[in-house]
């Protein structure tokens, strides 16, 4: 039984007229008070919860109050162990004191720096810079609110306008937080009477968002188109709606999406296409347009086109993209949007910029990926192995155990070259790693030196 604060003090003031339909039957009344009565007694006589309370889940105990006992930290702190095994130190977290682009400071020190995505050195640009300086000027620090009441700026709209046109499509909508536009976009646009196929190599966001939707999940093979048809085949009369997710470059190992074959997938289905580009948008295709412009699609053909700002537009948040009335739609529902505040003008600023800067030239981008392939050939003439890297600025270097990747990241350091190591359970233990984010200012001297010391420390 449960008793509302009103309750309580409606029965210890006797006004409780529980017997309004009979008044007659006194003693109902009576016994209906007596328990009401016995109920709040009993409630009191309850013991406060013990400072230190274990309490046992299956065969599992632990102090709720503990958190080392808990066995999702005793597993975090195993991984953490591993490190301090290989008898190195931490390699996260380390404080960065300057611009990240191809080359970093840490501890004073000035290294080659493979573990930013500041693909096309826009982060530092001086005009960049000076766009973002202008916005706090104007704009202050902060929107200060929510944009759907006091917190919408000129620079947001104007920043939405170009990525629209930029994408090749009708709108935009721009987010706070790049993780988070996944989250909430299918998080809030799916239900539990619809169905997300995705890849399985999808980022930790995009199930983030099919968890939160309630929506029956489905993953498929890595890029494996045919086994996503027939998903879509044996579900799409199933289903309210039905999402196929992928994402343009896949950040840990360094492919692309088969979009061109996912597009004609959508044209033969009643299916909606979903592309998160945070890692292709400035890096694939000629001009820098990401992935429909690589594969040949139409901008059209996909429904939802994310991406990030935090990457090759140098400042941080996530955007939305497609037609008209979706957008409209997710700019006035979607809780992540609603009721968040928006980006900062300065941000917005620099990534308007940024937008400019790629629109007018695509130099960088052919540097880029200039870049990108000489890393992959001097990686296989060293007999690396890079995975399925291909046609994008991200090169694993595969080590096949976590401890030798560990310590393989903890000499480069030393060398002067900051790359970071990627191991089980973010990979499985045989495909621990090192990640190599390429830049377009890298010089091929970095890259040779880079590649020399793996040779090296790996023979």
């Amino acid at each position: 039984m449960r008793l509302t604060a009103l309750s309580k003090e409606m029965i210890a003031n006797k006004k409780v007229d529980v017997m309004s339909a009979n008044p007659s039957n006194t003693a109902q009344l009576e016994d209906r008070r007596q328990l009401a009565a016995s109920v709040l007694a009993r409630k009191n006589r309850q013991s406060p919860r013990p400072e230190s309370a274990i309490y046992s889940a299956g065969s599992k105990t632990f102090d709720v109050r503990n958190f080392s006992t808990y066995p999702e930290v005793k597993a975090f702190n195993q991984q953490v162990a591993l490190i301090a095994e290989c008898g190195v130190a931490n390699p996260y977290f380390r404080i960065n004191e300057t611009i990240t682009g191809h080359r970093t400071q840490i501890e004073g020190n000035d290294l080659i720096s493979y573990s930013g995505y500041n693909y096309l050195g826009y982060s530092g640009e001086p005009s960049v810079r000076e766009k973002a300086k202008e916005a706090i000027d104007l704009f202050g620090t902060s929107p200060s609110a929510s944009r759907l009441v006091t917190g919408e700026k000129p620079v947001h709209q104007q920043l939405e306008k170009a990525l629209a046109s930029f994408i090749g499509v009708e709108s935009s909508l721009v987010f706070a937080n790049g993780h988070a536009t996944n989250v909430t976009v299918i998080g809030h646009f799916l239900n539990s009477d619809d169905l997300v196929i995705y890849d399985e190599l999808s980022h930790n966001s995009v199930i983030e968002g099919c968890i939160l939707s309630g929506a029956r999940r489905i993953p498929f093979s890595h890029n494996d188109v045919r086994r996503c048809e027939q998903l879509i085949a044996e579900n799409v009369d199933r289903y309210q709606k039905v999402l196929i997710v992928v994402e343009g470059a896949y950040s840990m190992d360094g492919d692309v999406s088969p979009l061109k074959q996912l597009a004609a997938l959508r044209r033969k289905y009643p299916v909606l296409l979903y592309v998160d580009e945070a890692h292709s948008l400035g890096t694939i295709g000629r001009t820098g347009r990401g992935i429909s412009e690589y594969a040949g699609v139409k901008p059209e053909e996909v429904d939802f086109w994310m991406g990030t700002l935090s990457k090759s537009l140098a400042s941080n948040g996530g955007y939305i993209a497609g037609k008209r009335e979706l957008i409209d739609y997710l700019k006035y529902t979607t809780p992540g949007f609603v009721y968040s505040a928006g980006i900062t003008p300065a941000n917005a600023a620099a990534a308007l910029e940024s937008l400019r800067l790629l629109e007018s030239s695509s130099e960088r981008v052919a540097r880029l990926n200039a870049n990108a392939d000489y890393f992959r050939e001097k990686a296989l003439q060293a007999g690396l192995d890079i995975g399925p890297s291909r046609d994008t600025p991200i090169v694993p270097v595969i080590i096949g155990d976590s401890k030798g990747a560990i310590k393989l990241s903890d000499a480069l350091y030393k060398a002067g070259v900051n790359v970071h190591p990627m191991f089980h359970p973010v990979v499985p233990p045989e495909q621990a790693r090192l990640r190599f984010f390429l830049s377009s200012e890298h010089t091929r001297e970095e890259i040779d030196y880079t590649i020399e010391l793996i040779k090296r420390y790996i023979a």
